[in-house]
Order: C-alpha cells, then structure tokens, then sequence
C-alpha cells in the first residue's frame, strides 16, 4: 500500500490513524505489514464503506480538511468498493538496524554469498549482484540512471534490483543515488565472491 510521505509521518506521529482507497478487492488485510519512508505500517482493520458516508472526523483523521475532500481524492473505477483503513505505526525499518550491523560471522557472510547467488540465477540480465554492489562503491551518491547506465541497464529495472540489495542490508538509498552500508562494505571484505 502506497502512501504518501506527508500522509506517512501522520501515521508515525498518531495524527493519522485511516486511509481510504477505492480498490476492485483489498489490497491488504489486517495484520499485514508495509515498509515506508519513515518506518513500517501496520494495517489494524479494513471495513468496505460508503463513501458518502464517510464523515469528516473521519477525513481528518484520514490527514484531508473534510470529508468531501477524500471522496475527491479516491482512486480507482467509480463501481468499485471503497474501503476504510485503520492504520498504525508498528516501527522502525528493520533494514536500518541490519544495514549497520557490520560484525559478520562467517555463517553471515555465507548466508549473504547463497543469497545474492540466487538473485543472480534468477535474474533474465544474468549475474548482477557483485558488479553493482561494485559499481555503488566506487560511485557512492551517483544518480541512479548514470549507474544504470555503466552497466548498460535501463534505470527501472536498475532501480529494483539495488532495492533487493538494500533488503539484505548491503545498500542505502540517498535522496540522489546509493551507497554501501557497513555491511555492504564488511561483506565485500570478506566475500571470496568480492574478491574474485
């Protein structure tokens, strides 16, 4: 679930408790999880509503002056289900902790080896993972489709898989391009697969 920036430190703060989105089914459901700019969300509830029945303590709640507003700002096809979503803030994002975790036993470095191996074998573009980390630490804070580019890739699809690296921790995301983190950086200095 997509949620704006603004929208997403209301959550965090406690302004924000709901969302309401015009979906042909829900997207999420309760108990479920999401990553955001400023940590994770929780989805508390989901309810199908009217939605002029929605009203305005519940669009401030919502983040939006009045109830008018939200039914303005929904999405989706008119004959779809509008739906109510009561949300929560669960914590920080659990990539921060690990991205700074750079005291890597060798379970930990072999862990990290099987997991870029099977992103490589994956991968329709062939093996990707040690070139790119590579790539970001020699250009740490280069714009993404200068990056893409070096590598002769399109920067989308780029830009995805510098996202699976940043799950596992080795990368971080800046407001323009990447670097390693201090386990990208430990892992690359003790990987035989960094070295070869």
């Amino acid at each position: 679930m997509l949620l704006p920036p603004k929208v997403a430190q209301g959550i965090r703060e406690g302004r924000v408790t709901l969302a309401f989105r015009r979906w042909r089914r829900p997207d999420v459901r309760p108990g479920s999880r999401f990553r955001t700019a400023v940590g994770v969300m929780e989805v508390e509830a989901i309810d199908s509503v009217d939605p002029l029945r929605i009203t305005d303590e519940e669009a401030a709640a919502a983040g939006h002056p009045d109830a008018d507003s939200v039914r303005r700002r929904l999405g989706g096809e008119a004959n779809w289900p509008t739906y109510r979503i009561r949300l929560s803030w669960a914590g920080e994002d659990p990539r921060i902790a690990l991205r700074t975790d750079d005291a890597l036993t060798e379970d930990d470095v072999a862990a990290i080896d099987t997991r870029l191996e099977r992103l490589d074998h994956a991968s329709s573009h062939g093996p990707w993972t040690m070139a790119t980390l590579a790539l970001i630490g020699r250009r740490p804070r280069v714009r993404a489709p200068d990056l893409a580019a070096e590598l002769g890739r399109q920067r989308d699809p780029f830009k995805i898989d510098v996202r699976k690296l940043k799950n596992l921790g080795l990368t971080i995301s800046h407001e323009i391009g990447y670097e390693l983190s201090p386990r990208g950086l430990a892992y690359l200095a003790r990987t035989r697969r960094g070295r070869s």
